[in-house]
């Protein structure tokens, strides 16, 4: 089934298969109780490659829209949602040997009352600048989500991802009143 959200270019290395050309996956951790030594929001941004890459995110990015950031190596394995009926579709994330920045950062936040969110984006390894910095996603737009619980021990964090509770979600989302609308009346 095709893709919208997918570039030319990626679509053309799934089909191409080349052996020169990776799919380089990447997670962004965001949440308020994040924040560098300098006092400022930022992100923990990992990639799924055994070295650290440079990379532009997108001009809508949630934080550091349009700048060039760092993703750190690490091992993560993601499983998709089960198809079944009914179901909330939910994103297993699992990180193996995390480092004590991004658990001293998770525990952090499971003292809080706000949601860690996540963003998945695909990179390719020959879309570079002169630099050898990655140019940009090739998902427009990435995929955002929600962590719903987060476990871990001694050697694993494994993340339950979701869009959301949408069954219990209030339908129209917009409140239809009198002073807003007021030719209701």
């Amino acid at each position: 089934m095709p893709n919208s959200l997918l570039s030319q270019a990626i679509k053309e290395a799934y089909a191409a298969c080349p052996v020169d050309v990776v799919r380089l996956d990447t997670l962004e951790f965001r949440h308020p109780d994040f924040i560098d030594e300098n006092g400022n929001p930022t992100a923990i941004r990992v990639v799924l490659d055994n070295r650290d890459w440079t990379a532009k995110l997108e001009a809508d990015a949630p934080l550091d829209a349009g700048q060039y950031v760092t993703f750190v190596k690490m091992f993560f394995d993601i499983q998709l949602a089960p198809i079944e009926k009914g179901a909330n579709p939910e994103i297993v994330i699992s990180m193996d040997n995390v480092s004590k920045l991004i658990s001293d950062n998770l525990e952090l936040a499971s003292e809080s009352p706000h949601t860690i969110e996540v963003t998945y984006r695909p990179f390719l390894s020959n879309d570079v600048d002169e630099s050898g910095r990655l140019n940009g996603p090739h998902m427009n737009p990435p995929i955002h989500l929600n962590v719903n619980s987060v476990t871990a021990d001694v050697y694993k964090v494994t993340a339950r991802c979701g869009y959301g509770d949408f069954a219990n979600m209030p339908f129209p989302s917009e409140d239809y009143t009198l002073e807003r609308f007021p030719g209701l009346g």
